[in-house]
């Protein structure tokens, strides 16, 4: 189905101005000249939109992160995970101005014990984005297993909770996969913002929540019980 400008805007809520700039930048495909100043739109244009406005907007992409990922939109999404590249930096959970440092760096920097470090990176409780990258977030990691060590909490604990993560990764991946196996040009939007939900909300409310539970369960057995 073809569609004018304005039909474009009133289905997407994007104004003509901000279209134009994505055609313009190459986030969009360029519309069909019918005759002068007459132009026509496709689906692809308003899924295309909707996903532009969805990864601007509530996942805080770049014009270039976007760009980058449509540009790989048309691969086989079972074989390349591409469409996530926008989200990587976030998954990391590493800030955009974080301090990196090398293995021999961070061991001196926060005077961090290489016995223990080799062994946290062994059991998987220290994962570094890369083999030679290290931020405050990984000294944090190491200061909590040494106050746990500290206190006498069991590190079997710890490594049983990083378990149940992989094992949530494996299924967040494999939700990927099925979505991918379902994927056209039609509901190309629909089906990332549901990977992109899963990714980044309903994830954190389903832990917290879980934990909320839990918590308030054991409270509640303790005033009961007192």
């Amino acid at each position: 189905m073809d569609y004018k400008m304005s039909e474009l805007v009133a289905k997407t809520g994007v104004p003509k101005s901000t279209i134009l700039y994505y055609i313009k930048e190459g986030l969009l495909p360029n519309p069909v000249k019918v005759k002068a100043n007459v132009h026509k739109y496709s689906e692809e244009h308003i899924e295309l939109i909707k996903y532009i406005k969805y990864m601007k907007e509530e996942m805080g992409s770049s014009n270039e992160q976007v760009k980058l990922v449509l540009e790989k939109k048309n691969n086989s999404f079972s074989s390349s995970y591409t469409m996530l590249a926008p989200l990587m930096n976030t998954l990391s959970g590493i800030e955009i101005h974080s301090e990196h440092y090398s293995k021999k760096e961070f061991t001196e920097h926060f005077d961090i014990d290489e016995d223990l470090l080799e062994r946290l990176l062994a059991d998987g409780v220290l994962m570094p984005i890369g083999e030679n990258d290290y931020t405050q977030k990984e000294a944090c990691i190491v200061n909590l297993i040494e106050n746990c060590r500290e206190v006498g909490i069991d590190y079997a604990l710890i490594k049983e909770y990083v378990k149940h993560a992989r094992e949530l990764a494996k299924l967040e991946l494999k939700m990927q996969e099925k979505l991918c196996a379902l994927r056209d040009d039609k509901n190309f939007s629909t089906l990332w913002k549901i990977v992109f939900d899963t990714l980044f909300k309903t994830k954190e409310y389903i832990f917290h929540r879980a934990t909320y539970k839990e918590f308030y369960r054991a409270i509640k057995q303790e005033l009961i019980g007192t």
